[in-house]
């Protein structure tokens, strides 16, 4: 006999052909129904399936928790059940470093991470890049119709220490900018969102931290799709350049001052030309925006994992930013 046929993750297939590899979410992220809530089980491929009934905890593969119920202390690990030999334990998180809370209780418990971070055992990126197809449309025309604003942010959780509420302050001083959401009690209907992005030149696309490859939905959702050119700040200037379309978005850390940004938005904003290359890359790029936990858990099954991982330490892991910031002046 040969030796036996493994999965992806290096288990054995069994001689009755059951699914290759079974991942069990311990509980719902954020605990509200979601698109893994059909039936008993949710089908990656033929041989990857998701679960949610804790029945399947002794045999499943993988077993996956999310990071924001464990630290609130709504859910927590099952540590009073035998754990099967072979089972991985995944931490998974969307939450930047400084919001994931104190993970030095998890030291020792978790196999993989799940996270938006390239260096995490799985990636879930809250967007990505894609080539285009030669047969795929170039959308790239008349950018700068309609519009109505230099400048709009839109806010919800607003606090002055905060470096991103530091720039925008000095920025609106010199410049218009409009403020939408809870904060400024003008709140966007999700409807209502992106046609109102589209009216403004630009788009502050400001996360609430900085930190190594943290860029989410402010610029992939919010800036891309409404067509207002993001002006980003969270990640370090090179993430973005790694991970967005070339030439697509103007990063603060670029400029020595707010006063040199302001004046290269006005300047850009005037030149037709200048505004319109900022769109160039639709010829050759288009993006794609991940929302679905079932397309994020789904990535397990195709991925090819290290036999016998485990995170001494994953507080250490989380707070490896690897940030050299430069200061903007003020």
């Amino acid at each position: 006999m040969g030796a036996p046929k493994r999965n992806l993750l290096g288990f054995i297939i069994d001689s009755n052909h059951r699914a290759e590899l079974t991942i069990l979410t311990w509980h719902r992220p954020f605990n509200v129904p979601n698109d893994l809530s059909v039936g008993s089980s949710y089908s990656c491929t033929p041989h990857c399936k998701i679960v949610e009934q804790r029945s399947w905890f002794p045999s499943a593969d993988v077993v996956v928790f999310h990071n924001f119920e464990l630290v609130k202390g709504s859910q927590k690990l099952p540590l009073d059940l035998p754990r099967p030999p072979g089972q991985r334990w995944a931490w998974i998180s969307l939450e930047s470093p400084v919001h994931n809370g104190d993970l030095r209780k998890f030291a020792g418990s978790f196999n993989l991470t799940i996270s938006y971070r390239r260096d995490a055992d799985i990636t879930i990126p809250y967007g990505e890049r894609l080539a285009k197809e030669a047969e795929e449309e170039n959308p790239v025309q008349d950018v700068a119709r309609n519009k109505s604003f230099l400048a709009c942010w839109v806010v919800s959780n607003y606090r002055s220490h905060y470096r991103r509420s530091q720039i925008f302050e000095e920025l609106r001083a010199i410049i218009p900018v409009k403020v939408y959401g809870r904060w400024s009690k003008t709140k966007l209907t999700p409807e209502a969102l992106l046609p109102t992005i589209s009216r403004c030149y630009f788009y502050l696309a400001f996360e609430n931290s900085e930190a190594k490859d943290y860029i989410t939905e402010k610029l992939w959702r919010n800036a891309y799709l409404s067509g207002a050119v993001p002006v980003v700040l969270g990640a370090p200037v090179q993430d973005y350049k790694d991970l967005a379309p070339p030439h697509s978005f103007i990063h603060v850390d670029e400029f020595a001052s707010v006063k040199e940004l302001a004046e290269y938005l006005l300047q850009v904003a005037g030149d037709q030309k200048r505004y319109s290359e900022y769109f160039l890359w639709k010829k050759n790029w288009k993006v794609k925006n991940t929302v679905k936990w079932s397309e994020r858990l789904c990535k397990i099954c195709f991925s090819h994992l290290p036999p016998n991982k485990v995170y001494a330490d994953l507080a250490a892991w989380n707070h490896a930013n690897g940030i050299q910031r430069k200061e903007i002046a003020h």
